[in-house]
């Protein structure tokens, strides 16, 4: 595989596709690992299920800040911000603009008992809660912030079960949910039309290829019964918020499908954020070289594909499939962090170039969509490029294939040396290292992340 890179030719921004769900905390205030996404560079963390377990049910949620949906929604004095302004703060101070959800966190277990899942029993009244928790955090209101704080996402996976006994987030029909949108975001976008008033946290098309899987169905059909509902009432959308935890290439396409649907639908311009993805959660795939090849190709993927922006779920130290980042008996990194510092180097350059595959089977072309360059093994080669206003370049690679990839880069009519060149810093992380130094391989190892920086200033 001969891989060009043209920094003359831009092909748009490096886009915020690295931001994280749950940031990595221990309970009330205790927040040193915030460190790690400072350093990685995380531009948002969405704050949806932080208001559970280690959460103790004092942070971010409505009922959390809002206790007694009674209470008089004017006065100060009923509103509970304590530990949610440490958390917000604390995001704010690393770097991390908080992606607030205005909701609930999942209840995993509601046929045992719901607590906070039904719909709000008064649509309007709810949507002026959330106005006060926006004027607290944007405009300083009951002694609070002007942080800010730009998108603000109504609710999170209403439509999680076809069966509404079943629903861990919404104990309500889908058309509830739409009315419920439809109240807040006209409220909200009122009282603040410099803001992002989007959702809905879709649960997303993980299944456009298995109709026959009832759930699957209700799911993508929820998806466009949203939009013309949206689109017939004219709410406001600022953002289409939805979920993916398929492979690499699936999620590319549940992309491309999202992106389609909403241009036919009326909503060119309004941005998607995939905000919970992860491929193919499993147990032996954490702190695994293999799932930081996979994390890597999906951000990569999702740069060069049709996404606005996006955020891994979750960013926890914490045990269960759905946290890759971080070990929590070590409270170190595990090597999917790797894949965040790799992408860093591409963000903190700005303007994405061209990557060609050439001497291949087929005639040169643009990446289209984050498509694979070439097949290896079980996986494939993703790659990107960025160049900085400084002069500098950095080129992404992740080989998520189970095979090593040779490869050669050509820049600006050079072909770089495999070994050493001058002014040429190559990482990588695979089965035995950890983003450590390394003269530029001949070839990508099996499930590995590259990153070979170069020219300017900020090259070595």
């Amino acid at each position: 595989m001969f891989l060009k890179i043209d920094p003359a030719r831009a092909v748009g921004p490096v886009k915020p596709v690295n931001g994280v769900g749950q940031p990595p905390f221990f309970g009330v205030g205790d927040f040193p690992m915030f460190r790690y996404l400072k350093e990685a560079g995380v531009p948002f963390s969405r704050l949806h299920d932080v208001g559970g377990m280690y959460g103790r049910n004092v942070f971010v949620d409505i009922p959390n800040v809002f206790r007694d949906f009674d209470a008089d929604e004017t006065d100060p004095a009923n509103y509970d911000f304590a530990f949610t302004d440490l958390l917000v703060n604390a995001l704010v101070k690393n770097g991390v603009e908080p992606f607030y959800r205005l909701g609930v966190s999942i209840e995993n277990y509601p046929h045992v008992r719901r607590y906070r899942i039904e719909p709000p029993k008064d649509y309007a009244k709810w949507a002026r809660i959330c106005e006060r928790v926006i004027r607290h955090y944007t405009e300083g209101w009951a002694d609070g912030f002007r942080h800010s704080i730009t998108h603000w996402e109504i609710w999170n996976e209403p439509e999680n079960w076809d069966d509404a006994e079943k629903n861990q987030m919404w104990h309500g029909s889908f058309e509830e949910y739409c009315r419920l949108y439809d109240v807040a975001s006209r409220h909200l976008k009122s009282a603040f039309p410099h803001l992002r008033i989007g959702g809905y946290g879709s649960c997303g098309v993980m299944w456009i290829n298995a109709w026959k899987v009832e759930r699957a169905r209700h799911h993508v059909e929820c998806f466009h019964a949203f939009l013309k509902f949206v689109h017939e009432r004219g709410c406001p959308l600022d953002f289409f918020s939805w979920h993916s935890y398929s492979g690499v290439a699936d999620m590319l396409e549940q992309a491309r499908y999202i992106r389609d649907a909403l241009d036919k639908a009326g909503f060119a311009d309004v941005p998607t954020c995939l905000d919970e993805w992860l491929p193919e959660p499993s147990h032996e795939k954490l702190g695994t070289a293999r799932q930081a090849a996979e994390v890597a190709a999906a951000l990569i993927g999702l740069q060069n594909g049709p996404v606005d922006s996006a955020a891994i779920y979750d960013a926890r130290c914490g045990l269960g499939d759905y946290s890759p980042l971080f070990n929590p008996l070590t409270y170190k990194p595990h090597k999917a962090y790797s894949a965040f510092l790799a992408f860093h180097e591409l963000r903190r350059r700005g303007t994405a170039v061209e990557v060609r595959e050439c001497g291949a089977s087929r005639s040169p072309s643009r990446q289209d969509g984050g498509e694979v360059l070439s097949a290896v093994g079980n996986g494939g080669v993703f790659s990107a490029a960025a160049r900085g206003a400084d002069g500098s370049l950095a080129v992404m690679l992740a080989n998520a294939g189970d095979v090593e990839a040779p490869f050669a880069l050509e820049l600006a009519g050079e072909v770089l040396r495999a070994g050493g060149n001058a002014g040429v810093r190559c990482r990588i992380t695979d089965e035995t290292r950890t983003w450590e130094d390394a003269p530029l391989p001949a070839a990508l190892p099996p499930y590995s992340v590259t990153v070979v920086e170069f020219g300017g200033p900020g090259g070595r």
